[in-house]
Protein backbone atom coordinates (compact mmCIF):
# COMPACT_ATOMS: atom_id res chain seq x y z
CA UNK A 1 0.00 0.00 0.00
CA UNK A 2 1.04 3.56 -1.40
CA UNK A 3 2.45 5.45 2.25
CA UNK A 4 0.81 9.27 2.33
CA UNK A 5 2.99 12.39 1.64
CA UNK A 6 3.13 15.03 4.02
CA UNK A 7 5.29 17.89 2.52
CA UNK A 8 6.34 20.45 5.15
CA UNK A 9 7.50 23.65 3.77
CA UNK A 10 9.69 24.63 6.52
CA UNK A 11 12.78 24.94 3.58
CA UNK A 12 10.02 27.61 2.12
CA UNK A 13 11.11 31.21 1.59
CA UNK A 14 8.40 32.75 4.05
CA UNK A 15 7.38 35.20 1.81
CA UNK A 16 5.68 33.23 -0.51
CA UNK A 17 4.05 30.62 1.58
CA UNK A 18 0.54 30.23 0.19
CA UNK A 19 2.32 29.85 -3.05
CA UNK A 20 4.23 26.72 -1.21
CA UNK A 21 1.20 25.51 -0.20
CA UNK A 22 -0.81 25.56 -3.43
CA UNK A 23 2.15 24.09 -5.62
CA UNK A 24 2.29 21.20 -2.83
CA UNK A 25 -1.77 20.80 -3.08
CA UNK A 26 -1.49 20.97 -7.07
CA UNK A 27 1.75 18.69 -7.20
CA UNK A 28 -0.09 15.76 -4.68
CA UNK A 29 0.75 15.92 -1.19
CA UNK A 30 -1.60 14.42 0.81
CA UNK A 31 -1.41 16.39 3.41
CA UNK A 32 0.05 19.66 4.19
CA UNK A 33 2.57 19.28 7.28
CA UNK A 34 3.15 22.47 9.44
CA UNK A 35 6.00 22.62 11.69
CA UNK A 36 5.41 24.74 14.77
CA UNK A 37 8.10 26.16 16.66
CA UNK A 38 8.58 28.35 19.16
CA UNK A 39 12.17 29.02 19.63
CA UNK A 40 12.07 27.57 23.83
CA UNK A 41 11.64 23.96 23.00
CA UNK A 42 13.43 24.01 20.12
CA UNK A 43 15.99 26.41 18.68
CA UNK A 44 14.19 27.82 15.88
CA UNK A 45 11.27 30.18 15.45
CA UNK A 46 8.38 29.54 13.07
CA UNK A 47 4.74 30.47 13.12
CA UNK A 48 1.49 30.03 15.36
CA UNK A 49 -2.22 29.79 14.43
CA UNK A 50 -3.08 32.76 12.12
CA UNK A 51 -0.60 31.20 9.72
CA UNK A 52 -2.65 27.83 10.12
CA UNK A 53 -5.84 29.99 9.69
CA UNK A 54 -4.44 31.23 6.64
CA UNK A 55 -3.17 28.13 4.94
CA UNK A 56 -7.13 26.91 5.75
CA UNK A 57 -8.46 29.10 3.22
CA UNK A 58 -5.96 28.10 0.23
CA UNK A 59 -6.03 24.02 1.04
CA UNK A 60 -8.77 21.45 1.60
CA UNK A 61 -5.64 18.49 2.57
CA UNK A 62 -5.47 18.08 6.05
CA UNK A 63 -3.43 19.76 7.55
CA UNK A 64 -0.62 18.00 10.01
CA UNK A 65 0.34 20.30 12.74
CA UNK A 66 3.22 19.55 14.60
CA UNK A 67 3.17 21.52 17.53
CA UNK A 68 7.03 21.74 18.70
CA UNK A 69 6.41 24.17 21.76
CA UNK A 70 7.63 24.22 25.20
CA UNK A 71 3.39 25.17 26.36
CA UNK A 72 1.36 23.46 23.25
CA UNK A 73 -1.06 22.99 26.07
CA UNK A 74 -2.21 26.50 26.57
CA UNK A 75 -2.60 26.56 22.63
CA UNK A 76 -4.27 23.65 21.74
CA UNK A 77 -7.87 25.36 21.35
CA UNK A 78 -6.38 28.21 18.99
CA UNK A 79 -4.49 25.69 17.25
CA UNK A 80 -7.75 23.77 16.87
CA UNK A 81 -10.03 26.52 15.45
CA UNK A 82 -7.42 27.76 13.43
CA UNK A 83 -8.18 24.50 10.72
CA UNK A 84 -5.43 22.30 11.83
CA UNK A 85 -6.83 18.39 11.33
CA UNK A 86 -4.33 17.00 13.30
CA UNK A 87 -2.31 18.05 16.09
CA UNK A 88 0.70 16.48 17.47
CA UNK A 89 2.70 17.29 20.54
CA UNK A 90 5.72 16.01 22.37
CA UNK A 91 5.78 14.17 25.84
CA UNK A 92 9.30 15.60 26.40
CA UNK A 93 7.64 19.37 26.42
CA UNK A 94 7.14 20.12 30.17
CA UNK A 95 2.91 21.10 29.07
CA UNK A 96 2.99 17.23 28.22
CA UNK A 97 3.93 15.70 31.21
CA UNK A 98 0.52 14.36 31.26
CA UNK A 99 0.70 12.94 28.26
CA UNK A 100 -2.92 11.30 28.44
CA UNK A 101 -4.30 14.42 29.10
CA UNK A 102 -3.29 16.51 26.70
CA UNK A 103 -4.37 13.85 23.63
CA UNK A 104 -7.44 13.22 25.28
CA UNK A 105 -8.15 17.21 25.18
CA UNK A 106 -6.83 17.39 21.76
CA UNK A 107 -9.63 14.86 20.62
CA UNK A 108 -12.29 16.47 22.55
CA UNK A 109 -11.57 19.35 20.23
CA UNK A 110 -12.15 16.98 17.34
CA UNK A 111 -9.37 16.41 16.10
CA UNK A 112 -6.94 13.90 15.44
CA UNK A 113 -3.77 13.18 18.29
CA UNK A 114 -0.17 12.56 17.48
CA UNK A 115 2.64 11.94 19.45
CA UNK A 116 6.00 13.02 18.22
CA UNK A 117 9.15 11.37 20.05
CA UNK A 118 12.48 12.99 19.70
CA UNK A 119 15.18 10.35 18.35
CA UNK A 120 17.02 9.73 22.14
CA UNK A 121 13.13 9.14 23.52
CA UNK A 122 12.56 5.77 24.67
CA UNK A 123 9.22 3.78 23.13
CA UNK A 124 7.37 2.83 26.36
CA UNK A 125 6.02 6.36 26.82
CA UNK A 126 3.72 5.19 24.62
CA UNK A 127 2.74 1.78 26.37
CA UNK A 128 -0.26 3.14 27.77
CA UNK A 129 -1.70 5.47 25.53
CA UNK A 130 -1.88 3.90 22.07
CA UNK A 131 -6.02 3.08 21.95
CA UNK A 132 -6.06 7.16 22.66
CA UNK A 133 -4.20 8.67 19.21
CA UNK A 134 -3.87 8.72 15.75
CA UNK A 135 -0.58 9.04 14.82
CA UNK A 136 3.16 8.20 16.19
CA UNK A 137 5.63 10.52 14.51
CA UNK A 138 9.07 9.60 14.74
CA UNK A 139 11.63 12.14 14.61
CA UNK A 140 14.83 11.11 12.41
CA UNK A 141 16.53 13.82 13.33
CA UNK A 142 16.62 16.18 16.23
CA UNK A 143 14.02 18.80 15.75
CA UNK A 144 14.48 22.40 15.36
CA UNK A 145 16.12 23.20 12.17
CA UNK A 146 15.33 21.87 8.16
CA UNK A 147 17.69 20.21 6.14
CA UNK A 148 19.46 17.53 8.37
CA UNK A 149 20.54 14.41 8.20
CA UNK A 150 18.24 11.42 8.95
CA UNK A 151 19.53 8.97 11.63
CA UNK A 152 20.18 5.82 10.82
CA UNK A 153 19.30 4.34 13.98
CA UNK A 154 15.72 5.71 13.42
CA UNK A 155 14.95 2.85 11.11
CA UNK A 156 14.84 0.52 14.16
CA UNK A 157 12.92 2.21 16.01
CA UNK A 158 10.26 2.66 13.04
CA UNK A 159 9.96 -1.17 13.07
CA UNK A 160 9.64 -1.66 16.07
CA UNK A 161 6.53 0.85 16.34
CA UNK A 162 4.91 -0.45 13.16
CA UNK A 163 5.57 -3.99 15.00
CA UNK A 164 3.62 -2.81 18.38
CA UNK A 165 1.06 -1.18 16.09
CA UNK A 166 0.20 -4.66 13.95
CA UNK A 167 0.33 -6.15 17.11
CA UNK A 168 -2.44 -4.21 18.44
CA UNK A 169 -4.02 -3.85 15.44
CA UNK A 170 -5.00 -0.12 16.18
CA UNK A 171 -5.49 2.17 13.03
CA UNK A 172 -2.29 4.19 13.92
CA UNK A 173 -0.43 6.30 11.01
CA UNK A 174 2.83 6.00 11.96
CA UNK A 175 5.20 9.02 10.62
CA UNK A 176 8.19 9.65 9.84
CA UNK A 177 10.06 13.33 9.75
CA UNK A 178 13.42 14.18 9.12
CA UNK A 179 16.25 13.96 6.68
CA UNK A 180 13.60 11.79 4.32
CA UNK A 181 15.09 12.11 0.38
CA UNK A 182 14.09 9.89 -2.68
CA UNK A 183 17.75 7.64 -1.78
CA UNK A 184 16.47 6.83 1.97
CA UNK A 185 12.82 6.70 1.13
CA UNK A 186 12.27 3.10 0.24
CA UNK A 187 14.16 1.91 3.41
CA UNK A 188 11.64 4.08 5.68
CA UNK A 189 8.35 2.75 3.92
CA UNK A 190 10.13 -0.90 4.35
CA UNK A 191 10.55 -0.29 7.95
CA UNK A 192 6.64 0.48 8.34
CA UNK A 193 6.08 4.28 7.96
CA UNK A 194 2.65 4.78 6.95
CA UNK A 195 3.04 8.85 6.27
CA UNK A 196 6.56 10.22 5.43
CA UNK A 197 7.06 14.18 5.76
CA UNK A 198 9.79 15.29 3.88
CA UNK A 199 10.64 19.39 2.65
CA UNK A 200 13.76 20.12 0.92
CA UNK A 201 13.22 16.61 -0.92
CA UNK A 202 9.63 18.02 -2.36
CA UNK A 203 9.99 21.94 -1.89
CA UNK A 204 13.39 22.34 -3.61
CA UNK A 205 13.12 19.43 -6.30
CA UNK A 206 12.91 20.89 -9.32
CA UNK A 207 9.71 18.78 -9.98
CA UNK A 208 7.80 18.51 -6.58
CA UNK A 209 5.19 15.77 -8.21
CA UNK A 210 7.69 13.63 -9.61
CA UNK A 211 9.81 13.52 -6.01
CA UNK A 212 6.09 13.14 -4.34
CA UNK A 213 5.45 10.11 -6.68
CA UNK A 214 9.30 9.08 -5.95
CA UNK A 215 8.61 9.21 -2.30
CA UNK A 216 5.56 7.60 -2.29
CA UNK A 217 6.32 4.54 -3.64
Amino acid sequence: MNVKIAPSFLTADFCYIGDTVKMLDKAGADWIHCDVMDGVFVPSMTFGPSTIKAIRKITDKPLDVHLMMADSLSYLGEFADSGADIITIHPESQSSVHLHRVVCKIRSLGKKAGVALNPSTSLNILEYIYEDIDLILIMSVNPGFGGQSFIPAMLGKIETVAKRINELKLPIELQVDGGVNIKNAQSIRDAGATVIVAGHAVVDAPNPAEAIKILRG
